[in-house]
């Protein structure tokens, strides 16, 4: 429990903060989309702490790196390769839409979630889960009908929904990242071992970053934003890069620790619970706009979050009596 408390602390700052921070960084003149795909993934030498700390301090006899396997290493990268793409269309999303309209956007994963964790993991269908899946549907559908009237000014239409749809797209592949990572982590016997894999995948998604910046002039774009086309100075901007690279760090190590000590489903729907924060944030830090179809869509964000968690408590209190039955029934046995 300690552990999973930790990991979704991870997951709220991390998720919050790197959405916050993504959209500061376009909005005072940073433009590189390689960029902030870069940042997504680059800090993968953070994980270094989670992965030798335990050994150095004796908390685990396990060395790091033991029992990794060259399938898991083609796996994670692999992985790694398909949430690089996700990375990047985020960040065209994110560079486009209001961070409030792109977090209720990125709710729509936990439809694709929970498909496919059904056809990959074999996650059961019950009222909980599809009551949530239903009602981020419909938010979302909200949001399209509305989008007319979202369109930041001077974005032309065919941009915007650009925009729109590499969000879809970006929730689309996190859906298919959440279920196969489940059912890798089926093979994995420890939590060092998860974060062992995740460094794999950063390092493979922040490959695929590089390729793209150094073939598409990232670097040189990355050089002109700190030397002047950034508004705020040189100072921040090299701040704002390196918040973000250490607050996506923090998000996608909390979602690989709550899909591992949880499932897939559970740790989409954490995720889909934050971008209900992030909404708010969008709104208080770079006052966008909170109209009455936003604030039905952000409630019935809530609203499918707290019926799945319901659905969990019922069915933890069910397990709860079975196993104390089961107990009653083995004591008269003997």
């Amino acid at each position: 429990m300690p552990l999973l408390i930790l990991n979704y602390f991870f997951l709220f700052v991390g998720s919050v903060s790197s959405s916050l921070l993504s959209k500061y960084y376009f909005i005072h003149k940073g433009s590189s989309r390689w960029v902030s795909t870069w940042v997504q993934s680059a800090g993968f030498p953070l994980l270094i702490i989670p992965i030798w700390v335990p050994y150095l301090l004796k908390l685990t006899k396990r060395q790091p790196f033991t029992d990794f396997n060259a399938k898991l290493l083609f796996l994670s990268v692999f992985v790694g390769l398909m949430l690089g793409l996700n990375n990047l269309l985020f960040s065209w999303g994110n560079s486009f839409l209001p961070v409030s309209t792109s977090a209720l956007l990125l709710s729509s994963q936990l439809v694709f979630n929970l498909i496919l964790s059904v056809i990959i993991v074999k996650q059961k269908i019950t009222f909980s889960n599809l009551n949530c899946v239903i009602l981020l549907t419909i938010s979302s559908f909200l949001l399209a009908i509305d989008s007319g009237n979202e369109k930041p000014e001077g974005l032309t239409k065919e941009k915007y929904f650009v925009g729109f749809f590499c969000t879809i797209g970006a929730g689309l592949l996190f859906a298919l990242y959440l279920p196969v990572m489940e059912k890798i982590y089926r093979k994995v016997y420890c939590y060092e071992m998860v974060m062992e894999m995740q460094l794999i995948m950063e390092i493979a998604a922040t490959v695929l970053a590089v390729v793209g910046m150094a073939s598409d002039g990232g670097f040189s774009e990355m050089k002109a934003e700190s030397e002047g086309v950034f508004d705020k100075g040189r100072g921040v901007y090299w701040a704002t890069v390196a918040a973000n690279v250490v607050t996506w760090q923090l998000c996608f190590m909390g979602t690989a620790g709550m899909v591992f000590l949880t499932s897939s489903i559970t740790g989409g729907v954490c995720m889909t619970a934050l971008l209900a924060m992030n909404v708010v944030g969008g709104v208080a830090v770079f006052k966008d706009r909170f109209d009455g179809v936003k604030a039905i869509s952000t409630a019935l964000c809530m609203w499918g979050f707290c019926s799945y968690v319901y659905g969990l408590y019922i069915n933890m209190k069910k397990q709860q009596k079975h196993n104390e039955k089961a107990g009653e029934t083995q004591m008269i046995n003997m």
